[in-house]
This record gives C-alpha cells, structure tokens and sequence, in this order.
C-alpha cells in the first residue's frame, strides 16, 4: 500500500474511532480549537505556509495572530471556571511596576511621575515602561526562530519596523481575545529545597523535564497530558515557581543592580545568568504535546539563560508555536494558598494591553480560587 493510501486509510479510521467514543481530533488546517485531540510534535502537520524541516505548529490558519491562545474558547472557560472558581477569593500575579528597579539586559527602568490636571483638585499619572522591564507576556514580535529570522506564522522584522510596518502578529491581537482560563502550578521552589536540590534563580541553572516531573508527582500531579493518562489538560496555562522573586526580594538593592548589570551579549559567555527550563528534546515534546495555552514562569527569562545549545525554547514556544511566554511573574503568595489549599489548579484571567502593533505586554493577572 503507498503511503497517501496508508495515510488515507489511517486518517479515516481514527475518524470512525472519533466518532464512537465522542473525540474529535485535530487533523484539518486550520485546526479547530474545539478538539479534543492534537497530534504530538513528532506528527504535527505542515501547512503549505510553514517554514520547512524544522516542526513548525502554524496550525490555525495562514491569516491567525493569536496562536495557542485559540485553545481558550468559551467551552473551555466555562468549563474552567465551574470546576476551579469555588471561594472567590483572587490572587494577584503581577510584581509592582517598579520592580526588578533595575532591569536585566540593559532594559530601561520603569518611571512614574504624578501631574496635576487642576491643583489640589485632580491630577494625573504618566508611565514610562518597557513592557518587559517587569512582570510581562513574551508577544509573537519579541523573538524570532534564528536561523530563519522568521518570528511566528511568517512575520519578518520589515512587518514590525520600517516603512513597510504592519500589525501582523501585533500585541493588540492579544488584548482583544483576552486571557483566561485554568491555571497549573508547578512549585520547583519548594520541591527543591525539600529535596536539598541547590539551585541559584541567578546562575543558569536549569531544571529538566524528569526534575519536573518529580515535582508534579511529589505534590500530587500526573504532569503528562491527558491524552498519555496524566492530569494536563487541553489549553491549561502552566506556571512554574523556580524562586526568582523570593530571591530577588532578598538581596539587598545594591545587590540586586550589581546582578542585573551584568554584561549582555547573546551566546553563550553571556553575562546574564538566570535560571529555568532545561533545553532537551523531551523538554520540547512535552511543552508542546500537552497543547498549553501559555507557560509562565517567576525567572527573567522562563528558560535557563543563556542556552548551552543551539536553540533557546522561546524560539520554539513563540516562532514556531505560537505559545505566548510569561515572565517575572509573581508566584509567591499563589504558591501559599495552593499549598494551604492542597490544590495547584486555579482559574486564571489576564488583560494583556491593547496596543496595535505591540511587542509585548504587562500580564495583569489574577488567579481566583
């Protein structure tokens, strides 16, 4: 039999075997975000648009802006919010908007000045930020797949700056669609120091999916996905508490603008040195086959930095998935009330700005127990 008859042949059982168990999977381009089944990263198909030979998942169409956050659809808020919402109480996500003080990576700090509309009766505010200065999204515009310079579903740098600009994969798409779903944390932190694991959110030290799941296990969770018997499910939003922001809150100020000084140059004799996620191919299978909505983690730069490969996760997560990346955000007092709760689901709600042709985003979370 030839391939396209083996292929054809398979296709239409795994249709008839949807149809019996109730499933619908993901097998047409654009995807539909209400299946319930996706293929793994060593079967995603290709569309005619994607870059080729390197796994591209640009499966919503040739025209989508907005990626993974296609798996937040009404059925699966709704659902999230049932089964996670049951005391009400909220949990802010988000460091204030002057802290890191001093950013990394030779980022502008953030500036606050008050200005009075009418003196002694009503004033005003100005801001001054870099959207990634603090607690932020990683949009679709910050980080391109390098050896093709090409950042997600076919933007180019002359569709984010220059005289051919457009608002191709722009921040504002986010801020449009909104945020919200069912949140699941990891608390490496913890986990780590129970273990007498040493581990520096200032070096890049990296944590490996088997370490992960040690860490799921340890506080009750299956972290493989759904589909492969664990608790992952479908368009979950991932967090992972790897103790950046207590350790930051710890030094003291000096200390924390020595650190944040450090030389930049991308490579690996990078001066900035953070800790996160190990880059491995079991890492990539893993983040993309549990289809998250979006990862997040409380490190400057969610992935150990710099990379001591040839590739960084943000290329894979952002430029070839469509995977948005959080940043900084604060998991301290979250990892308290699911640790007093027993519980590391939660639901989640974030308002990410509506800037037209935006590069990234304040998160402006909240999770609510």
């Amino acid at each position: 039999m030839s391939n396209y008859k083996a292929s054809t042949a398979q296709a239409r059982l795994g249709q008839v075997k949807d149809f019996l168990t109730g499933n619908m999977s993901a097998t047409t381009i654009p995807f539909d975000p209400n299946a319930s089944k996706f293929p793994s990263r060593k079967d995603i198909p290709q569309p005619a648009h994607a870059l080729k030979d390197v796994q591209a998942s640009w499966v919503w169409g040739e025209n989508d802006q907005i990626g993974r956050l296609n798996l937040l659809t009404p059925t699966r808020i709704k659902a999230a919010a049932k089964s996670e919402i049951l005391s009400g109480e909220l949990v802010s996500l988000n460091l204030p908007l002057n802290h890191p003080t001093t950013p990394g990576f030779a980022r502008q700090a953030f500036h606050h000045e008050i200005r009075p509309l009418a003196e002694n009766v009503a004033y005003d505010d100005f801001w001054n930020a870099n959207t990634q200065s603090g607690t932020q999204w990683d949009g679709f515009r910050h980080f391109a797949h390098m050896p093709t310079q090409t950042f997600y579903n076919g933007t180019k740098a002359t569709d984010i700056v220059g005289p051919s600009a457009n608002l191709k994969c722009s921040q504002h798409y986010w801020g449009d669609h909104g945020i919200a779903g069912r949140g699941i944390l990891l608390d490496w932190k913890s986990y780590a120091e129970r273990k007498g694991i040493p581990f520096n959110p200032y070096e890049s030290d990296s944590i490996s999916l088997a370490e992960l799941q040690a860490c799921g296990k340890d506080q009750g969770i299956d972290i493989r996905p759904a589909a492969q018997g664990g608790d992952v499910q479908i368009g979950d939003m991932l967090f992972i508490r790897s103790g950046f922001i207590s350790s930051y809150f710890s030094k003291t100020p000096e200390e924390r603008e020595k650190l944040a000084l450090r030389p930049h140059a991308l490579g690996p004799d990078d001066g900035q040195r953070w800790a996160g996620l190990k880059q491995e191919d079991p890492m990539l299978d893993w983040l993309h086959d549990c289809w998250f909505a979006t990862v997040a983690g409380d490190s400057p730069t969610f992935e150990a930095w710099p990379t001591p490969l040839e590739y960084h996760l943000h290329e894979y997560l952002l430029a070839l998935w469509g995977c948005p990346i959080g940043e900084m955000v604060d998991l301290e007092q979250l990892s308290r009330t699911c640790r007093e709760k027993g519980r590391w689901t939660f639901f989640v709600t974030s308002s990410p700005a509506n800037v037209p042709g935006g590069v990234a985003s304040h998160v402006n979370g909240l999770a609510i127990f």
